[in-house]
């Protein structure tokens, strides 16, 4: 009966790590956009030293993982739960990475004369962060339903970079003189797409945690 209780309380801790850095991913996200579309310096650079936090906090869920596993032995459920987690916070810190490569790009196009306002770029990154927050959710609830609906959701950022993408390359083609700063932001772009795909990966986690099948290559 210790035993059970020890592993409970455990659990506890990791999922109150996972949601602590996932809400530290949600926010560099945050604060990467507004820097690049605000033209916010200060901010930019806040996502960058806090990202030293992220990988901390991965660093952290990593070690109490293998703790579990060793210590606890946890079976059905509860070993899925841990593999979720260890396979979901690698996921969270490559997320957070595209947001400081994000809040990087929006240094340098900081220091140039500003583009038009491309909102095809604010819809990708409020559409990924929206998919971000509710991925979140459902696997803190463990709603696999709703982790399923959300995978097709990343159809619409796809979508939606195609169409910024084409509109990029053709003002590029059109005015070579902005070319270097247009790169910047198809740069920023494949950012938003690669964290649509990610967000994906969390959802699919969330659904073999409760349902103990994969669906990945499906």
């Amino acid at each position: 009966m210790e035993q059970r209780k020890l592993l409970e309380r455990e659990l506890d801790i990791l999922r109150d790590r996972l949601l602590l850095m996932g809400g530290e991913t949600e926010l560099a996200l945050q604060r990467a956009m507004h820097a690049l579309v605000g033209r916010d310096s200060e901010v930019a650079n806040q996502v960058l030293e806090r990202d030293s936090v992220i990988d901390r906090l991965e660093l952290e869920i990593d070690r109490l993982s293998v703790e579990v596993l060793t210590l606890r032995r946890p079976v059905a459920k509860e070993l899925r739960l841990v593999l979720s987690i260890f396979k979901i916070t690698p996921i969270l810190e490559r997320i957070a990475d595209h947001a400081t490569s994000i809040a990087r790009a929006a240094l340098e196009l900081n220091d140039e004369p500003e583009l038009k306002n491309y909102a095809e770029l604010s819809e990708m990154a409020e559409t990924a962060l929206e998919m971000l927050q509710s991925a979140l959710d459902a696997f803190t609830t463990n709603d696999s339903e709703k982790a399923r609906k959300l995978i097709e959701k990343d159809q619409e950022v796809d979508k939606i970079y195609d169409i910024l993408v084409a509109q990029l390359l053709e003002t590029m083609s059109q005015d070579a003189a902005k070319s270097t700063r247009l790169a910047r932001l198809l740069f920023v772009a494949k950012n938003l797409e690669r964290i649509g795909d990610y967000v994906k990966d969390v959802c699919e986690l969330t659904v073999y945690m409760k349902e103990a099948v994969f669906i990945k290559h499906q």
